[in-house]
């Protein structure tokens, strides 16, 4: 069965699959999840799918669940999308399955994305301009962005500084310009039907975030990637008030448990009546569960 949103706790739409059941993990990838584990002070070890459905059926958490192709950016070899469908479907009443395609990959990535959709159930997709090494706005993802318009489907994409090659040198490569959350205000406006969440608090370009969501009604932010007690002052300010149906609940996990992100949110500074909002309603409708 589908998530029963009555009997979850919360939505997290910010999940990580960074490792394959039947492959190895890929050699360029242990470099910067050893640069990102050390940046987030989190465990080097990268679980499986099933042992992160496990968790998240433990803790009665429903989440989004992903990879990220970054094959051109990197020249890392992508968890399949496929296998991240297969696993999920399987677990649909815990797990959404999302998927990712990098941007390079234009009309043959639009196929896949199509096929994904209408034959494996994903429900939505990541990107992740600086692992990508794509402007998000760059015409060469449009033939994506243009089916997931079509079936109406959320989009997360990567805003903010990243964890993915801090303290590597030369940053392992990585383009931080490409984090900057106005770049996909040209998405925002080109595909209105596509509802956009912007991944983190997008520091340092906070602001941009707060105002892009305030301007355009299909863009969300989600707050992941940052313990709640480290959130810029105005993140609060606006998810108590003008934005407190825009705000979406997300770790990051594996780099941040859900758990420890739900105790700090506590003490922050939310309002009692918001924080059914962000920790489920407003996911629920954003991914055309409500």
């Amino acid at each position: 069965m589908p998530v029963d949103i009555t009997k979850v706790r919360a939505i997290d739409v910010h999940v990580h699959a960074e490792v394959s059941c039947h492959d190895p993990e890929d050699p360029v990838m242990g470099k910067f999840f050893d640069a990102a584990s050390a940046y987030f002070k989190a465990p080097r070890e990268r679980p499986k799918m099933p042992e992160i459905i496990e968790l998240y059926r433990e803790t009665n958490i429903a989440f989004c669940m992903f990879t990220v192709d970054a094959e051109s950016g990197m020249g890392a070899k992508r968890v399949s999308n496929y296998e991240v469908a297969e696993i999920a479907n399987k677990n649909d009443d815990i797990c959404i399955p999302f998927a990712s395609i990098d941007p390079h990959k234009g009309k043959y990535g639009a196929r896949e994305a199509l096929d994904l959709i209408e034959n494996h159930g994903v429900k939505g997709f990541k990107f992740h301009g600086i692992a990508q090494n794509a402007h998000p706005a760059d015409r060469m993802g449009y033939p994506i962005y243009e089916v997931i318009n079509e079936y109406k489907l959320p989009a997360i994409f990567h805003t903010g500084h990243s964890g993915m090659g801090t303290g590597m040198r030369g940053g392992g490569g990585m383009r931080l310009k490409y984090g900057e959350p106005m770049l996909v205000d040209d998405v925002a406006v080109d595909f209105p039907d596509m509802k956009i969440i912007l991944a983190h608090p997008s520091w340092p370009w906070v602001d941009q975030s707060l105002s892009m969501a305030l301007h355009k009604d299909n863009v969300f932010i989600d707050l992941s990637g940052w313990s709640p007690k480290y959130f810029p002052k105005q993140v609060i300010t606006y998810a108590n008030t003008q934005l407190k149906h825009k705000m979406l609940f997300g770790s990051d996990f594996p780099l941040i448990h859900p758990d420890k992100w739900i105790k700090a949110a506590k003490d922050v500074g939310f309002r009692d009546e918001v924080m059914p909002g962000i920790m489920k309603d407003n996911a629920a409708k954003v991914l055309g569960l409500a």
